[in-house]
């Protein structure tokens, strides 16, 4: 079995379940470390010349990372492509299942049962401890988390409900000054795609507490899964004004 992976978090578990299958992946797939395959781009500019190159009997991508157009250009030259449909964390291990399986994992690799264990073990949040959240993920322009996206299902399911959860979009355009007036609880800078860090994020937000995430335990659905619920606990709970 010969893979290319579009998806970082896809990248991961493949190379983690089936080792050698992986020929390619972006060059936005740092995980694992050290891993040694054809670079074949971005998660939205891909080689499709470079991966048909390379052969593979299946790619793994993903409907929101990965650009319709490249992924159909990759089945005009008759490579098969597997899309992967994340939203939610129990959809994320349905998913995981499905291109594992596909990359011919002969069994269900442990840390997937760790992980999906974490998840299903999580006490539900009693009502008077869930906070309101804002949740950038770009600025140059402000870009936040809207309706419908696996890490705004991710931070409710840890008691944090973000505040444009029923916009019309996936991912709005919001200038600062609206999110500061909107008056969250918490405001929750990852990583990634945006690098926010402690210089970099909380000074556009006096008065209001702070959580610095790692954008890999928020966004990615892979091995990561599994610490993901205790590392943004603890994150969550070390936001201070």
């Amino acid at each position: 079995m010969r893979v290319v992976s579009l998806v970082p978090s896809l990248t991961e578990a493949v190379a983690r379940t089936v080792p050698g299958a992986l020929v390619g992946a972006t060059d936005w797939c740092t995980h694992p470390a050290g891993l040694d395959v054809v670079r074949v781009g971005g998660t939205k500019n891909p080689d499709t010349e470079r991966i048909v190159a390379l052969a593979p009997d299946l790619v793994v991508a993903n409907e929101e990372e990965n650009r319709a157009p490249d992924l159909d250009a990759l089945r005009t030259a008759g490579v098969e492509v597997l899309v992967t449909d994340v939203r939610t964390v129990p959809q994320a291990f349905t998913e995981l299942d499905r291109v594992l399986t596909a990359c011919g994992a002969p069994s269900r690799p442990r840390w997937l049962d760790a992980a999906e264990t974490a998840w299903s073990d999580l006490p539900p949040p009693p009502p008077e401890q869930r906070r309101t959240a804002v949740v950038p993920i770009w600025r140059r322009p402000w870009m936040v988390l809207g309706r419908d996206t696996f890490a705004g299902d991710v931070l409710a399911r840890l008691g944090v409900d973000h505040l444009y959860a029923g916009h019309a979009e996936r991912y709005p355009k919001v200038p600062v000054q609206d999110l500061r007036a909107a008056r969250p609880e918490v405001v929750v800078l990852p990583d990634e795609p945006y690098r926010f860090t402690a210089a970099d994020g909380p000074e556009a937000f006096p008065g209001l507490p702070c959580a610095l995430v790692d954008g890999r335990y928020l966004t990615w659905y892979g091995p990561s899964l599994a610490e993901a619920p205790r590392a943004l606990g603890a994150a969550l709970r070390a936001a201070r004004r």
